[in-house]
This record gives C-alpha cells, sequence and structure tokens, in this order.
C-alpha cells in the first residue's frame, strides 16, 4: 500500500522539482560554455565569430521586414522567451510564492538589494570616469542555474529553506536587473513603437480583465508587442516580461469542481466496459479520457500552463544556446594578466566575487536586527554568507548586460573575462565554503 504524503511533502514538490531542473540546466550551461571557449580559442575560432554574425532575413509581405544576425536573433528574439519565464516566476511568487507576503519576502529582497547596490559601487570605482564606466549594471545579477546547480552538488548539506531563501533572492534580483535594463539600458526612443506597445499592452490588459484564457490569443499579441519594443528603441527582452504580467493567475475550475467533475468522468469510464479493453475501440472511454484531459487545462491557470511548457525549453535549450553564442571569447594574443587586472574585468570580479557576499549578508543581517526580517528555520549565519558567495555566480544575466553595456568589442571581450573569473571564484570558493561549513556544524 502506498504511503500517504505528508502535507510538507505536497507543499515542498514542485520546489524540488523546480531545483532539480535548474541544477540539470545548469550542467549543460556549463557544457555549452566550455565549447564556446574552446570554440574561440582553436583553429576554427574565426568560425565562431562569423557564424553568429551570419544574417537571416524574415519578411511578413511587404509590410515588415526583420533582418538580423543569429547573435541578434537569439539575444533580442529568443532571450524575449526567458525574460518572459522570468516574469511568469515573479508574478507567481508575488502572488503565491516567498515572495507574497512582508514577512516572507523582507529578507530575500533585503538581501538582493545589497547584492546589487554593493557590486554597482565597486564596480564604479575602479571605472568611474573611464570608457568602462557603463558596465555598473554587470556585477549585480545573480545566476540561478549555476547556483542551484552547486547546491544540487553539496546534497542534503545545504538546508532546504536555504535553497528556497535563494531562490526568492534570485527572483527580486530578476527584478531589479529587469528595472535597470529598462531604465538605464535603453537606446534611442521611437516614440511611434513605444506608442504602438502601449496600445497593445492596454489591449491585454483588458483581455485580462475580460477573462480571456486562451495561450494562443495571449502569444499571437505577445509577438505583436516584442515586434513593437523590437523597434522602440527600449531593449526588446522588457516586452516579455510585461506580457508575464497580464498572463491570468486564475483558473475556470476551482479545485472543488474540478475533483468532482473528473471523479464523475472516472466513474463513467469505469462503467463503460472491460477495465482492460482497449480505449481505442472504446467511443465513451475516449470521450471520457479527453473530458478528463479537458479539465486539468481548465484547472490550471494560464500562468502555470505557460511556465510549465515554457520552463524546460528556457533551461534546456535557450540559455544553452545563449552561452554558446556569447561566452566565447578569443585569449590569443592576448595578454591574461593585464586583462585580469583591466579596470572593467577587475571591477567586474571584485563586484560578482566581493560585493555580492558583503552586500547580500550585509543587508540581510541588517534586516534581521532591525526586526524587518527573521532567519528562515534551519539556516545559520553562516549558510547565509555562504549562499552570499554562491551568488557571485552572475553568469546568464551579467553576459545579457554587458551586450547592451558596451559596443566596443575590446571592452565587451574584458567583460566576458571578468564574469567568466568572477563567477568561477564565487562557485568554488561558495561550494568550499558550505561543505566545511556544514560539516563543522
Amino acid at each position: 500500500m502506498q504511503r500517504k504524503k505528508e502535507p510538507i511533502e505536497v507543499l515542498l514538490k514542485p520546489i524540488n522539482q523546480f531545483l532539480h531542473q535548474e541544477a540539470s540546466g545548469g550542467i549543460l550551461l556549463i557544457i555549452c560554455t566550455l565549447i564556446a571557449l574552446v570554440w574561440a580559442n582553436t583553429v576554427w575560432s574565426n568560425s565562431y565569430h562569423d557564424f553568429w554574425h551570419i544574417n537571416i532575413a524574415v519578411s511578413i509581405g511587404n509590410f515588415l521586414t526583420l533582418d538580423y544576425s543569429i547573435h541578434h536573433w537569439i539575444n533580442d528574439g529568443l532571450m524575449v522567451i526567458f525574460f518572459f519565464t522570468v516574469g511568469l516566476e515573479i508574478k507567481r511568487e508575488l502572488l503565491v510564492g516567498e515572495l507574497s507576503s512582508f514577512q516572507k519576502a523582507s529578507l530575500p529582497i533585503a538581501g538582493a538589494l545589497g547584492g546589487m547596490i554593493a557590486p554597482a559601487i565597486l564596480y564604479t570605482l575602479f571605472n568611474s570616469g573611464r570608457d568602462g564606466a557603463n558596465g555598473w549594471g554587470i556585477p549585480m545579477a545573480t545566476d540561478i542555474a549555476f547556483v542551484v546547480g552547486i547546491m544540487a552538488l553539496l546534497g542534503n548539506k545545504v538546508p532546504l529553506a536555504l535553497k528556497i531563501f535563494i531562490l526568492a533572492l534570485a527572483i527580486a534580483d530578476d527584478i531589479g536587473a529587469v528595472l535597470v535594463i529598462a531604465i538605464f539600458y535603453t537606446a534611442e526612443i521611437s516614440t511611434t513603437a513605444l506608442i504602438l506597445a502601449a496600445i497593445v499592452f492596454v489591449v491585454l490588459i483588458l483581455l485580462n480583465r475580460l477573462g480571456a484564457k486562451s495561450l494562443i490569443l495571449y502569444g499571437l499579441i505577445g509577438v505583436i508587442l516584442w515586434l513593437a519594443f523590437l523597434k522602440s528603441g527600449v531593449h526588446a527582452t522588457i516586452a516579455g516580461v510585461l506580457l508575464a504580467f497580464v498572463i491570468p493567475a486564475s483558473s475556470r475550475y476551482d479545485t472543488n469542481k474540478f475533483s468532482s467533475k473528473v471523479k464523475a468522468l472516472i466513474k463513467s469510464f469505469d462503467a463503460t466496459g472491460d477495465h482492460w479493453k482497449n480505449v481505442l475501440n472504446n467511443a465513451e472511454r475516449q470521450h471520457d479520457v479527453m473530458a478528463i484531459e479537458e479539465s486539468c487545462e481548465k484547472v490550471l491557470t494560464p500562468l502555470q500552463r505557460f511556465e510549465h511548457a515554457l520552463h524546460p525549453w528556457v533551461s534546456f535549450f535557450i540559455i544553452p544556446v545563449f552561452a554558446l553564442a556569447n561566452a566565447g571569447v578569443t585569449l590569443a594574443g592576448l595578454d591574461i594578466l593585464a586583462a585580469l587586472f583591466n579596470p572593467v574585468s577587475l571591477g567586474i570580479i571584485v563586484g560578482l566575487f566581493i560585493g555580492k557576499q558583503i552586500g547580500i549578508f550585509a543587508f540581510s543581517f541588517l534586516a534581521v536586527k532591525l526586526k524587518f526580517a527573521i532567519l528562515p528555520e534551519g539556516v545559520n549565519w553562516k549558510n547565509l554568507y555562504g549562499a552570499g558567495i554562491l551568488a557571485g555566480i552572475g553568469f546568464t544575466m551579467s553576459l545579457f548586460i554587458a551586450g547592451l553595456a558596451f559596443n566596443k568589442p575590446e571592452l565587451l571581450d574584458l567583460s566576458k573575462i571578468g564574469i567568466l573569473t568572477g563567477s568561477i571564484l564565487s562557485g568554488i570558493i561558495g561550494f568550499m565554503f558550505l561543505k566545511t561549513s556544514a560539516s563543522k556544524s
């Protein structure tokens, strides 16, 4: 007889599934990063850079032509889906998750604020008045896939409450990163395109208010929103976040209606013949099965359905492809020591490795001491400091912001060296710190 699951097991199941998927995605991300670095530093290095700059044109009749490089399609196309998924996660956490109440949200928000402010200040100290001054947003980000991947290696040595804290912190961090991109890394504005984007967004809000639940409808109008942002000067990925916030979080069926309907359908299914009879040649059973499937769709909110469908694509395709296209930096002929101590790369390394851990710990400590927040049960200050070190892995979002901050290839290469170095330091030292502190506790 199957053991009845405890309520806490049911509650934590989605979190554990998310952590497992993020950990697996983190491993694939590492593999693609290594491939990019090897590809960019072999006899085929020219092909690495040439391939991503091949142009692909898409025409919509005589109305619109989009002619961009593969690199541009990835960063301004595929990454919109990534930001859309991030937006869905943010909305879910704000509604029912770790950011849904002041008590739950105060500690990760405080940590996230410190983890953004301190790195930006440290980077600016190295680069104020220099060519690289615009890169202050690069060390502010945390890459949740890598962080969760390393935490997975630690297994039960890391309290689940600490994993939940770092997930909530990363979500709050993502909110900050989206605002930074929208406000500070915006090109020249096209008023016409921005007005069109605003009109489309209002239409999406009205659809939400009217109770529209069709994923196809939101998806098609979302494409129009993306096109408007693509031409507006505001980075196109912001369209993904805005679209996420108008996706309905309510379902057509409440749990009681779903339960009673499915029970009736199962009863009907059982009553329509032999239990072992093939459904293929039983029309009544086919009807019951399809009705059950329809009921399952109706009990899930559009937000859940979108997130469930897209998350594997983001973890196992979009982010690895982004890493493959963006992580490669050719080191041949480059003075590595000079590159590491360049103000741009050094500012990023110090920001990620030092700024993150100090900012997260200091702001979290102050929030607890000022009684704005409490430490999660089972988490001590050593655990939290170790999580702060790991949060210095800023890979995906840092690379993305670097691409927005710098137009000069030499500055972009220096930023990649800084991101890789700072992230590797944070990952190794954070892993060792948490493993050591766990064995001593």
